[in-house]
């Protein structure tokens, strides 16, 4: 396959600089990547269902839910999915999974809000297909409605209905959806690796999406990765693919036509729409329980927290300490995981849902979170100037993947800004656990006046003869002193944590933004690093 050093296509390229994030470019080939991590690997694994993206023979876009068995998805290697299932004779895509054809997927868990996107090329494997990588890449977490699933047994194929225009009764269930998925796709003329299929999601309260009529609808495109991969796409190919899921029903609403980017959101309904998607609407395909799957909002584990504390740490971070409302016991949490949280926001029309690292202590019955005001963030900045002491907010148990791979390996904790409050949890919990294991806790922000939780850690430096830190200030305040505050003048780099000496058994833990992430990631494996001891969790601010 062909290296690029820049992943992107000219029309993702155009939308950046459209939208003023032109740097993106620079570092997003440490992100990109033609293969899948071990995290994502095993995430797909556990799914019981992909999103798929693909055109048709007449060269319509389309993009549909594939579902099967547990373990119906395997990744035999870093390149390759193999999928045990295939889309039935009505679905859209049916026939469009030939040898070679391009593709995107999804991998979405809307139980955890996690999801990773690839995109890739099929061929024939028993029992479906398989799917060979060419870019793969991890999102945030942002925009997506939790809901638990279960199966339901096999119900007999109803028939699909097909039309060029929605009717009455498929209008109300867009604006009764919180959740879509669209499919975009373009092909340059060389084979880079971007060229193919792109597979991805869309949420917001129930309505975010609006039909004039059964010709035409408009989607918000709100704050993101900055990636812009389906505006990118639709600047250099108009075709579009959607579908709404009914998860009562496993019902699937698919529509396939042409859309155009507005640039100005001034006329939206949505006042944190950056952009709008419009789409002239060509075909319609309605199945009916087109899945064996059912979702449904499980409000069962919704706890009412009461806030016992509100500590500003800096002027950007403060932590919330939480206690249970009711006074039965917390749910447990691992050191790294996040806490799901469903906050009532005055003028928004349904609770808004956020995941927040968990900083505090595990084991000791009560929750921290330190959270940093957005400027724009509709949560952050609620939490921040609304929320105060004896407040309830509404929160469910703690969940992710994002923690220590075992209990005596050396680990290297490496955060930059708020991207600490997992770290400084698994700190906690390594130092905790009573073993001698070697920590070394990495941490870069501004300066001294930015620097959340120092005294914290600090502590713990001193009692803790295993423990050693290395403090990075990008621009040191006048009062600042090397040597006390912080160790390293200016931007880390992969370099400084291999000067760590931490030895090839050691975990290498990041957590940041994901520039950030992408250069640690690539400078540690260019310096021998293997890509299974580099753990990393993305954040952006989606407030």
């Amino acid at each position: 396959m062909l290296q690029h050093t820049n992943p992107f296509h000219a029309g993702e390229l155009k939308a950046q600089a459209r939208a003023g994030a032109s740097g993106v470019s620079d570092w997003a080939a440490g992100f990109i990547r033609p293969s899948m991590p071990d995290q994502h690997r095993a995430f797909f694994t556990r799914l019981p269902f992909l999103v798929l993206a693909g055109g048709d023979e007449t060269g319509r876009h389309w993009v549909t839910l594939l579902d099967g068995p547990d373990g119906f998805i395997q990744t035999p290697d870093a390149g390759t999915l193999e999928i045990a299932a295939t889309p039935d004779r009505q679905d859209p895509l049916a026939t469009s999974l030939n040898d070679g054809s391009d593709v995107g997927l999804l991998g979405i868990e809307l139980a955890t809000r996690r999801r990773n996107r690839l995109s890739g090329r099929t061929r024939p494997h028993s029992n479906g297909f398989a799917v060979d990588v060419r870019q793969s890449f991890g999102n945030c977490p942002q925009y997506i409605h939790e809901r638990a699933w279960r199966r339901v047994t096999a119900q007999e194929t109803r028939q699909a209905m097909r039309s060029t225009a929605l009717n009455a009764n498929q209008i109300a269930r867009i604006h009764a959806a919180d959740t879509l998925f669209i499919g975009t796709g373009q092909r340059g003329r060389d084979d880079h690796p971007s060229n193919g299929f792109d597979a991805s999601h869309r949420g917001g309260a129930p309505g975010f999406v609006t039909v004039t009529d059964g010709s035409y609808l408009r989607i918000p495109d709100y704050a993101g990765n900055n990636f812009f991969n389906t505006i990118g796409n639709l600047l250099e190919n108009p075709r579009i693919g959607l579908v709404f899921v009914d998860f009562e029903t496993g019902g699937l609403l698919h529509i396939s036509g042409r859309a155009h980017v507005d640039w100005d959101a001034r006329d939206s309904h949505d006042p944190n729409a950056m952009r709008m998607i419009d789409v002239t609407i060509e075909a319609v395909i309605d199945r009916p329980a087109a899945l064996s799957l059912r979702w449904s909002k499980d409000d069962r584990d919704l706890r009412n927290l009461v806030v016992t504390a509100k500590v500003k740490e800096t002027d950007e971070i403060t932590s919330f300490y939480l206690a249970p409302f009711d006074g039965r016991p917390l749910e447990p949490f691992r050191a790294g995981q996040h806490l799901p949280m469903e906050l009532d926001i005055p003028g928004q029309a349904a609770p808004v849902g956020r995941n927040y690292s968990l900083s505090g202590v595990p084991g000791q019955g009560t929750y921290r979170l330190s959270i940093k005001r957005e400027r724009h963030g509709l949560a952050s900045r609620h939490l921040h100037d609304k929320v105060e002491v004896g407040d309830v907010i509404r929160a469910r148990r703690p969940s992710g993947d994002f923690v220590i791979p075992d209990e005596e390996s050396p680990l290297v904790l490496v955060s930059a800004g708020v991207g600490l409050t997992p770290m400084v949890s698994m700190l906690h919990a390594a130092l905790n656990a009573g073993s001698h294991r070697p920590v070394c806790y990495v941490h870069g922000t501004r300066d001294s006046a930015r620097h959340a939780l120092k005294t914290e850690v600090a502590t713990l430096a001193a009692k803790h003869p295993n423990l050693r830190t290395q403090i990075h200030y990008t621009r040191p305040g006048p009062n600042d002193q090397i040597g006390v505050d912080f160790l390293i003048e200016g931007r880390m780099t992969a370099e400084h944590l291999v000067q760590t000496n931490a030895g090839p058994d050691a975990h290498y833990m990041l957590c940041g933004p994901a520039p950030f992430l992408a250069d640690l990631r690539t400078g540690l494996e260019a310096a021998g690093v293997a890509p299974e001891r580099i753990h990393f969790e993305i954040f952006g601010p989606s407030g």
